[in-house]
């Protein structure tokens, strides 16, 4: 499943690191793009959401579902 995530407090390239770590830490096979512009991720896994939005918060990243 795809899905996007607004990251609000991710502005660098040290937030997107640490962002693909979390989520590779949950789904290693997970397709993640990251664009710092928008502070989104777009995220196709097949992993529960709130498990890699908990791993994404442990970082010190909150993130919501875009709508």
């Amino acid at each position: 499943m795809t899905t996007i995530l607004n990251v609000p407090d991710m502005s660098c390239g040290h937030c997107k690191a640490a962002i693909e770590k979390a989520i590779h830490s949950i789904d290693a096979t997970a397709e993640i793009a990251v664009d710092l512009d928008s502070r989104e991720v777009k995220l196709t896994s097949t992993a529960d959401l709130p498990d890699i939005m908990a791993a994404m918060s442990a970082e010190g990243y909150s993130a919501t579902v875009a709508s």
